[in-house]
């Protein structure tokens, strides 16, 4: 199993961040409704989005974007 985290969009790839370094993989092997921020796993020659690490990830973010932007 991998985990990989989508960092962007370039054309019909999907860049995909894995430990510090990055893959491109064609938008066409992965799930129609992902997007950038997304957690995925990889495993048995399938791409499962991880919401529950999306979600957990994306909540972390807008904590600190918070305490960043306090008056």
């Amino acid at each position: 199993m991998r985990k990989g985290i989508i960092d962007r969009f370039e054309g019909e790839y999907a860049v995909i961040e894995f430990d510090g370094k990055t893959e491109d993989i064609l938008k066409s092997e992965l799930p129609a409704e992902v997007k950038t921020g997304d957690t995925l796993i990889f495993e048995d020659g399938k791409v499962i989005i991880d919401t529950e690490d999306t979600d957990s990830r994306k909540e972390e973010i807008d904590s600190l974007m918070d305490e960043l932007f306090e008056e």
